[in-house]
């Protein structure tokens, strides 16, 4: 390990050379938003049935949109093709509407960046072990005992994230957000047709207008209530991408300026997942009805072919490990900025290592903060999705607790502070409908997700993440 210069000085407004295009947000926002929520909607459509569950992931389509490209004007400031740029969510609510608002969008970007990590590292944990399972299946018959533990999966998981989370920022791991965005349409399109050809094959079309009934498989009335809360937070999480839009729209070079750039890939990022969720959300539950797994490709509602399950699973598995670097790179880029400030002359943060991997061209480049802190944060989430194993559970409250504040709250806020709405007109109060409307919703959501989050800690015990 050689020590090198320590990193030069650079203008804080053009700090690093920014080399994004519209296709590369586009790969961003896809990798970001096409993920563990997905496997989750017809579940979810399910609890709300064939009226509500559609109108649902349309409605969540058509806020994530709206206030997306409200956002999508605060990059710069005070002027949004010229002004100065702000390169994270937390600078832009920090320009526009002040130090406090900044501290609490802070802490709901951060939970859901923390969050979305400890989610994609039970979700990945839990496709490696539907492919064992479903080859043990295969094997020994569709009634034989394969149970396991996940925890082995975790770790491994884990371990790789520490090597790719030395990745410096978010631009280097665009290669990664590119076949991110192929898994996730191939995982989607195997799903789809594996649905597909289990409605030809049934010859039928499952579900009924209110979805899962009061009384059906010991369901009681509560239960149903707090089920369909939480399948709100759960399709709420799938659409949530907001707390990355200003990050990956630091990535674009311009010109164009860049909230032109960004409000294209905005349209096209959410307009293709829009369709796929709406898709797979209603042909799931056509296929399975009011019985669809909590995870449509590991809940074993198909068990053959068996090889193409397996598939859908690896390919969930790649495109998480590149959707947790896209989340988990503000986190690291978040803390490293603290201990610089902080530390300012120590070396941790400015000297950079280099190690020559062997037999390859290939320099990996370090510093001692960066190693330490990336390799603590990647542990520490691994540590707590191994205690708290439960994908619907998890992913509900995820939605629930960040969906409000940073999809909707923010972007709006801002948009008003950056117009000058008056209070008192129309427009004023169409947003602050949308946003109350929403607010209630997101709160139901955590009430629902709480609920099922303890009711499967009366089932399990930490540390036996057992399927």
């Amino acid at each position: 390990m050689d020590s090198v210069e320590s990193l030069s000085e650079v203008h804080e407004d053009d700090d690093h050379a920014r080399t994004g295009t519209v296709w590369t947000a586009t790969a961003h926002i896809i990798t970001a938003v096409i993920g563990a929520g997905v496997l989750a909607l017809p579940w979810s459509v399910a609890q709300l049935g064939w009226v509500i569950g559609p109108l649902v992931l349309l409605a969540f389509a058509w806020v994530t949109y709206y206030t997306a490209i409200l956002l999508c004007d605060c990059y710069r400031c005070p002027d949004k093709t010229t002004g100065r740029r702000n390169s994270n969510y937390m600078e832009a609510v920090s320009a526009i509407l002040g130090g406090k608002q900044k501290l609490l969008c802070g802490v709901a970007q951060q939970a859901n960046l923390w969050g979305a990590m400890i989610g994609y590292t039970i979700t990945t944990a839990t496709s490696m072990m539907a492919v064992k399972k479903s080859n043990c299946l295969h094997k020994h018959g569709h009634k034989a005992n394969c149970r396991m533990s996940g925890n082995s999966y975790m770790i491994i998981f884990g371990l790789v994230e520490v090597i790719l989370a030395q990745l410096p920022n978010l631009e280097k791991v665009t290669v990664l957000s590119v076949i991110a965005a192929i898994m996730s349409f191939a995982y989607s399109l195997i799903g789809l047709g594996l649905c597909i050809a289990k409605v030809a094959g049934d010859g039928n079309l499952k579900g009924t207008l209110t979805g899962v009934g009061v009384g059906s498989n010991g369901v009681t009335a509560a239960t149903k209530t707090w089920n369909a809360f939480q399948a709100l937070g759960n399709i709420a999480f799938a659409y949530t991408f907001a707390p990355l839009l200003v990050e990956i729209q630091d990535t674009l070079r311009s010109p164009p300026p860049e909230n032109q750039s960004m409000k294209k890939a905005t349209l096209y990022g959410i307009g293709a997942t829009s369709v796929f969720y709406v898709t797979l959300g209603c042909i799931g539950y056509a296929a399975f009805g009011n019985s669809s797994p909590g995870n449509f490709l590991t809940g074993f509602g198909f068990y053959e072919p068996y090889w193409l399950v397996d598939i859908g699973n690896i390919c969930i598995v790649i495109h998480l490990v590149g959707a947790y670097q896209v989340f988990g790179q503000p986190v690291f880029a978040l803390l490293e900025k603290w201990v610089a400030s902080t530390w300012p002359r120590s070396s941790i943060s400015s000297k950079l290592y280099k190690i020559n991997l062997p037999g390859t061209k290939t320099c990996v480049q370090f510093t001692l903060a960066r190693l330490t802190i990336r390799t603590f944060i990647v542990m520490l989430m691994t540590v707590v999705a191994m205690i708290l194993p439960f994908f619907n559970a998890i992913m509900g409250l995820l939605g629930a607790i960040i969906f409000w504040p940073l999809t909707v709250r923010f972007p709006v806020s801002m948009y008003i502070a950056r117009e000058k709405i008056k209070m008192g007109t129309f427009e004023w109060y169409r947003l602050q409908i949308l946003s109350m409307v929403t607010l209630v919703v997101s709160l139901l959501a955590a009430v629902g997700s709480v609920a099922g989050l303890l009711d499967s800690l009366k089932h399990s015990a930490p540390f036996k993440s057992y399927y």
